[in-house]
Formats: structure tokens, sequence, C-alpha cells
């Protein structure tokens, strides 16, 4: 009977075993966009999931970048300026893991948009990969018109504007924003934090084998 008891228990253990694990499931970041919609002549209310809009700017390979660049594909956006005295270096010391981490993966890129258009020439951002030795392939230094970069950091809900009175004549946040295939928001990580960064690191690859919702 024992042995019984005990064979019966071991099953039960393979069977567990074998079964699906949990599966990680990042939220969906963002205000919900209210549409009006008819339906069977009457008004209805939807809600929009928001998503990053379509923009245009220019790497350090003198190479376009814009939404298409970036469709079907998951990324991580930051805000950053090259001559950035205080947490830049820290979150691209932070973000040179998470390229190393996935730098393979054809669906995956980094996006990094400098907030200093005037200083951080297509050249200047050249110097710069070089310096972090990095390659565009998997990480993109972007630089455009002004406006619009300050327009769709709102878009990330990552803080980047002028400031005279802050180290280097601006203030921005230390923040990645994750986003996915349908370029929704999926999560917040402090990038001068190696812990939330290994956390990021992590979801990157929950949201590379996520299946289209």
């Amino acid at each position: 009977m024992r042995d019984l008891t005990l064979w019966l228990l071991f099953s039960l253990f393979i069977l567990s075993s074998c079964g699906d694990a949990p599966t990680k499931k990042l939220p969906i970041l963002g205000r919900k966009i209210p549409v009006e919609r008819i339906v069977d002549g009457k008004k209805t209310i939807d809600s929009l999931e928001h998503t990053i809009p379509d923009f245009q700017f220019v790497n350090q390979d003198s190479n376009a970048v814009t939404g298409e660049s970036v469709d079907g594909k998951v990324y991580v956006a930051d805000f950053f300026f090259t001559s950035c005295p205080t947490i830049c270096p820290k979150v691209k010391k932070q973000l040179k893991r998470v390229d190393e981490a996935h730098r393979d993966k054809d669906d995956f890129l980094i996006l990094s948009h400098s907030i200093d258009t005037k200083y951080d020439t297509v050249g200047r951002l050249a110097w710069y990969a070089n310096k972090l030795n990095i390659s565009s392939d998997s990480w993109h230094l972007v630089t455009g018109v002004k406006s619009e970069i300050y327009a769709i950091a709102n878009e990330y809900y990552i803080a980047a504007f002028e400031d005279k009175e802050a180290p280097g004549g601006f203030d921005h946040s230390g923040y990645l924003a994750l986003i996915d295939r349908k370029r929704r928001i999926r999560g917040m990580y402090d990038g001068t934090d190696p812990k939330k960064v290994d956390l990021l690191i992590k979801d990157i690859d929950v949201l590379l084998s996520e299946k289209d919702d």
C-alpha cells in the first residue's frame, strides 16, 4: 500500500511538472481614448488603447528611422543628450546590458532620442555610438525636429524639456519605456536602477514570446 501511495504521488508530481507554467502577462499602459461608434442605430463609446504615433527621425548612420522601422518589433525607448552630466551615462550603461542581452534578435530594437537637437548632430551621434560600441542594427540614436522629439516624449509619458537651471541645460527622466509590436506601452522602468533593468530584460522576453491578441 505504501509503495502504491508513493507511486501515485510521484505520478501527480510528473503530471504537474509537465503542465504549462503560468505565463506572465504585462499590462497595457496609457490613457484610453474614447471613440464614438454607431451600432444598430445607437451611439456607443469605445475606448481605444494608447499607441505611439508615427514618427520620422534620423539615426547615427544618417538613415531614416520611422514608425515602419519598429512595426512588428518590440522596442525600448528613452530620451537623452550626449553632453548630459548627470543620469544619461548611468542609463546608457544599463541599456548596454539590454542591448547585449537581445541584440541578436531581429524583432527587437532600442530607440534613444536626443533632446539636444542643436548640439547632437548626426556626426555627434555617430561619435557617441562609437564611444558606446553600439550598432544601429539593434540600437538607434536619433535626432530630428525639436518640437517632434519633445512631442513624442509626451506620448511615451517620459519627461523631457529645456531648463537653463538644470545641469547641461535640459531636464529629463531616466525612465525606459517598453513598447510591444502594436506600439503599446507595456512597462516603465527606472534606467538608473540595475534591478529595474534586470526586470526589463526579462519582460522583453515576455513580449517577444507574446502571441497577438
